[in-house]
């Protein structure tokens, strides 16, 4: 494994309508001590959230929440800057929205960008643009857009750090007996109907989205992790000493 996406949520950045800031310092030495063994790409939600703590508009009109973006993108991006600066590394921002990822041309360049910089050990945070993103071209969920920055850009996997701490065979939240699937080979049609109920005021995925994200990437041949991103155990018992002990797995079944 060579390269790793990282993405994370609002519900994981954010507490009572600003960023929880040591939240994102643990995600951020774990980011670090990723990239001293990997390529690492982050893709984060939390600039309406981080915007909303300094303009509280109704973020259901589109152009409200465009402006919120617009205030929270600069203050998530000096958040992480701050933060990364303590571990020496350098950061830079993309901002993508769908189009830029259905335009072969688009992409290249969005491609070429990335390569230059993970090249040169420079981490690139990659955030959907929602001030010029339209209702026609708009993935919705950074969710679904870190798994196709994880294909496009030649990802061996995308780690989605979460308010769940994997996938579950019953909604743990009406079932006390439900189980965590370790290993997925396949989403089904049934799951890929499963309606999307995010959990947060800010968040726009729910575990529908991640499991379209799963799709997209096993049918692709490429693999997903799902765990906790509030407590990031899991991540780094995976990650960095390749032991499977939470979370669940999304990969390709291998043929003997």
């Amino acid at each position: 494994m060579k390269r790793v996406v990282v993405k994370v949520g609002s519900h994981v950045l954010s507490e009572q309508n600003r960023i929880e800031k040591t939240r994102m310092m643990n995600l951020v030495e774990f980011v670090s001590l990723l990239h001293d063994r990997y390529e690492v790409i982050l893709v984060s939600s939390g600039a309406v959230a981080a915007g909303y703590s300094k303009l509280k508009l109704d973020k259901n009109f589109i152009s409200n929440r465009q402006a919120i973006a617009s205030v929270g993108q600069p203050y998530l991006m000096r958040e992480y800057q701050k933060k990364f600066e303590k571990f020496e590394k350098l950061t830079a921002q993309f901002l993508l929205t769908a189009s830029d990822l259905d335009s072969r041309k688009r992409t290249k360049f969005a491609k070429n960008a990335i390569e230059v910089c993970l090249k040169n050990k420079v981490i690139p945070i990659i955030n959907e643009n929602d001030t010029t993103a339209t209702d026609e071209l708009v993935f919705g969920d950074n969710d679904q857009l870190s798994a196709h920055v994880a294909y496009y850009f030649n990802a061996d996997i995308l780690v989605i750090l979460s308010d769940i701490d994997g996938y579950y065979d019953k909604d743990p939240r009406k079932n006390s007996e439900a189980k965590i699937k370790k290993i997925v080979h396949q989403i089904s049609e049934d799951e890929s109907k499963i309606p999307n109920e995010p959990t947060d005021f800010f968040a726009t995925g729910g575990i529908a989205t991640k499991l379209k994200s799963a799709d997209f990437l096993l049918k692709r041949g490429k693999s997903m992790f799902m765990c906790d991103g509030f407590n990031l155990n899991d991540a780094k018992s995976f990650l960095l000493n390749e032991e499977h002990q939470g979370g669940t797995l999304f990969c390709p079944k291998m043929v003997d």
